[in-house]
């Protein structure tokens, strides 16, 4: 809501020095969130003044069209002499009241204006457009052309408003009645603590039996519907200066004189109108719901079908308006149009009024659906005042009359579906429990008395909400009121007194060192929406029955495209990977921990838990069992460069490698023996994917996979070549690792190191070479690594050799070299009994 601090002052008596930025904190401290104050007029600087064209002459011989210009603008050039100005625009004829800047002025955008010769002639001074002044889009995009009644050389500054400030405040959904300039400045008369003059306190006729005939079908929808008329306006009339320069200020263009008025009086009181031409309204106007696919060609020339739940305008021929978001081009008022042989001016002279309250959820609806976000759309669903219709229609009433020369009918037509005031019953002291300070039962009844509220009672007070605020229902709303306006810095700071002994769970440390050990590795943590499409399961072929594919989707999608969560982290990384990679960052290594969700294999239904008190145990079990299973995951993904080169070598790229030892990181910070061993899934490349396995409760179970990515899967999903991935259960990861932690000793008797090279079949699995070499080894043995796989004719076709160096250690002596010998013998033989190993030369 944009709010001009000129157009404020009108209903308050705001101190004579007070700025923009001095209201806008004021309004800040109420509450309101004021992003920005605009300084209109800035650095503008004079003569600008009201100038009539004498003469045009046309310039020929130029790309373009160019007019030399005389123009009289009075004494304002000390001489009173015609000035001379070469103007392109083509917008305006002899006699026209235009802007004229004159040179030595300073327009906005610290642009001088100076004499200077341009085509040919020289031109003093400029004929302004409304762009050129800041003054925003008037429709035309062409020179000001005033009207007639201005004299010459009166100085267009005042006259057109230029110099103001403008606050822009962002509404929250629950202050519907401050997208207004009437909601405003009632928060800015609490604020300072001045009456208000309220523009919708207005003498309005009493309902009567002649009024345009209305019929409402949905009280529901529509519980209020006030019509007027107004005959005889002038089709030539024009906005005057003072109202289109306001709508400007607000953010609005202008358009027409009808139009612009029942804007205006949208933004003074909060009230959305509509006025139809009332030539183009066949018979009796309704409010119905739409017939489900009933088509409707809305005030934007676009047809839009309809759904049974949209809230519609009739007459006899169906649908004229969609109620509370944008009206019907069947019954647009029409623009005038002046006949060039006669001169006569012809368009709307009758139009009917429509002020109407209509149902908040039901208009939310109706615009998102059709994607249709309207001015009036946006007050009803933040909640419209039904007291201000007749108001407004009253208001919008005077101006047709005062404008545009029309004739108010006697008739009032006002539909009203029953209803009361609505009371909340509050203590006292509520607030000060809330707030945790005491501010009494005179402070409360004040502040909510400022607010418009009516309030009985002593120890319990019951509270009639004011018709503008909806969006108090309940005590602790009343009590959010009284502190706001008591000042927010006002409250007590007080730190919470954590308990000793509770820290980060073991889930939540295990979360900790993984990011860290990710981070220290080099890679960047990527954090995506949880939200797919299940077309990506295609991309990353996954088979037909693959539990992944079996998704839980959303009742209200963000987006329709990916309507489903998430079963795995990889689509959304290696989005991330590819849209960097697309933007010149080519050497990625990227990271995400996070949940995905498992369906059911029979969905539960989640119940509403009740917000007046604490859910039951049982209700909250009931809640539980409808959830679907959130395991947390960890996945990286690399493509580039692994390590760059440089003066100190050439670096690598990076490969499978890097993935498989991304997962035995983790399992390090697990505390869990994790075996990885050749597989073939979904994404991965058959011959470069590594399954990673643990023991569960003496089971074997495979909790992910890493490697490179098939080609396939590179090219669907339009990834740099190359590209590596890995994805690892990290709940059952932490479940292999057992208990917490344990702190690495220091051992204090030196390493015995044995190298050997063991050939096998080229089928055989070099983990299964591994964990045969770690059973046999025994207790003595700290760590295995391999270092070196070897293929050619030394070793023999169909034959690798494989390079190993175990490290033996005893924790309570210095090992001889026949104990490590006899322990590195033992753990060859059982390999080469399980795997069919034999020594290298041997």
């Amino acid at each position: 809501m944009r709010v001009p601090l000129s157009w404020l002052r009108e209903y308050v008596d705001l101190p004579a020095g007070e700025t923009g930025r001095d209201v806008a904190a004021k309004l800040v401290d109420a509450g309101l969130e004021v992003e920005t104050v605009e300084q209109l007029g800035g650095g503008l600087k004079g003569p600008l003044v009201v100038g009539q064209v004498l003469t045009i002459e046309e310039l020929e011989g130029f790309r373009k069209p160019i007019r030399f210009c005389t123009v009289d603008v009075g004494q304002a050039n000390g001489t009173g002499e015609p000035q001379e100005i070469v103007c392109g625009a083509r917008n305006f004829a002899v006699g026209d009241k235009v802007v004229v800047v004159l040179p030595g002025a300073v327009l906005p955008g610290d642009f001088a204006i100076a004499a200077r010769k341009t085509y040919g002639r020289t031109s003093h001074g400029m004929i302004c457009s409304g762009d050129e002044l800041g003054m925003g889009d008037d429709g035309t995009h062409g020179i000001i052309v005033l009207p007639h009644e201005h004299e010459v050389g009166t100085d267009a500054i005042e006259l057109l408003q230029l110099v103001d400030e403008v606050l822009d405040i962002d509404i929250t959904p629950d202050r519907g009645y401050c997208m207004s300039m009437r909601g405003v400045a009632r928060e800015a008369a609490t604020a300072y603590g001045l009456p208000l003059r309220d523009p919708a306190l207005l003498d309005v006729p009493q309902p009567n039996s002649y009024g345009y005939p209305v019929k409402v079908d949905d009280p529901a929808g529509c519980d209020r519907f006030t019509a007027r008329t107004v005959t005889g306006l002038d089709p030539d009339a024009r906005s005057p200066i003072w109202l289109t320069r306001r709508l400007q200020k607000a953010g609005m263009r202008p358009i027409s004189l009808a139009v612009d008025i029942t804007n205006y009086v949208m933004l003074e009181l909060g009230q959305p109108l509509h006025a139809y031409d009332r030539s183009s309204i066949d018979g009796a106007i309704g409010v119905r719901r739409a017939e489900q696919g009933e088509k409707f060609t809305t005030l934007d020339g676009v047809k839009r079908t309809l759904d049974a739940e949209d809230l519609v305008i009739t007459d006899n021929s169906g649908p004229i308006g969609l109620a509370g978001v944008m009206g019907g081009a069947n019954t647009e008022i029409a623009d005038s149009v002046t006949d060039p042989e006669t001169g006569q001016v012809t368009g709307t002279t009758d139009v009917v009024i429509e002020a109407a309250h209509f149902d908040s959820v039901s208009i939310s609806r109706t615009a998102r659906r059709l994607k249709l976000s309207s001015e009036a759309s946006k007050r009803f669903e933040r909640g419209v005042d039904p007291q201000a219709a007749a108001a407004a229609a009253q208001r919008t009433v005077d101006l047709l009359v005062l404008l545009a020369g029309g004739t108010a009918e006697a008739g009032v037509t006002e539909v009203l579906a029953p209803g009361a005031p609505r009371t909340v019953a509050m203590p006292a002291d509520h607030p000060d429990r809330v707030a945790g300070m005491e501010y009494g039962r005179e402070t409360v009844v004040r502040r909510l008395q400022e607010i418009g509220c009516d309030v009985y009672g002593q120890d319990e007070l019951v509270v009639t909400v004011p018709s503008w605020r909806p969006d108090l229902a309940a005590p602790n709303d009343l009590a959010e009121e009284v502190i706001r306006l008591e000042g927010y810095g006002n409250l007590p700071s007080t730190l919470p007194q954590v308990p000793s002994g509770r820290g980060l769970t073991a889930r939540q440390q295990l979360h900790r060192r993984v990011g860290r050990a990710l981070a220290g590795a080099g890679y960047v943590e990527a954090l995506s929406y949880p939200f797919i499409g299940e077309g990506v399961f295609d991309q990353l072929q996954l088979p037909a029955h693959d539990v992944a594919r079996q998704v839980v989707k959303l009742v209200n999608p963000i987006s329709d495209e990916e309507p489903a969560l998430r079963t795995t982290l990889l689509p959304g990384l290696l989005g991330a990977l590819r849209r960097n990679d697309s933007r010149g960052s080519h050497d990625l290594a990227l990271f995400e921990t996070g949940s995905v969700f498992r369906a059911a294999a029979q969905p539960g239904v989640a119940v509403r838990l009740p917000v007046d008190r604490r859910p039951t145990d049982e209700e909250i079990a009931t809640l539980n069992a409808a959830l679907p299973a959130q395991p947390r995951y960890a996945a990286v993904v690399l493509a580039g460069a692994r390590e760059q080169a440089g003066w100190w070598g050439k670096g690598r790229p990076a490969d499978w490698a890097d993935a498989v030892q991304a997962a035995r990181a983790l399992a390090v910070e697990a505390g869990a023996d994790l075996v990885v061993r050749q597989g073939q899934y979904g994404p991965w490349h058959p011959g470069r994917c590594a399954e990673l396995v643990v023991t569960l409760r003496g089971v074997e179970q495979v909790i992910g996979h890493a490697g490179e990515l098939h080609p396939r899967v590179v090219k669907a999903m339009g990834l740099p070549a190359r590209t590596s991935a890995m994805e690892i259960d990290l709940d059952r990861l932490a479940a292999a690792g057992g208990e917490a932690l344990q702190a690495p000793r220091i051992a204090s008797f030196p390493v015995a190191t044995q190298d050997v090279a063991l050939i096998v079949d080229a089928s055989v699995p070099a983990s299964s070479v591994e964990a045969a070499l770690r059973k046999g080894a025994g207790e003595l043995l700290e760590s295995l690594r391999l270092f070196d796989v070897f293929t050619g004719e030394q070793v023999g076709e169909g034959k690798k050799s494989l390079a190993y160096a175990l490290r033996f250690r005893a924790a309570d002596r210095t090992l001889t070299a026949e104990e490590s010998t006899a322990a590195r013998d033992a753990a060859v033989a059982l390999a080469g009994e399980r795997t069919g190993a034999v020594l290298r030369g041997a």
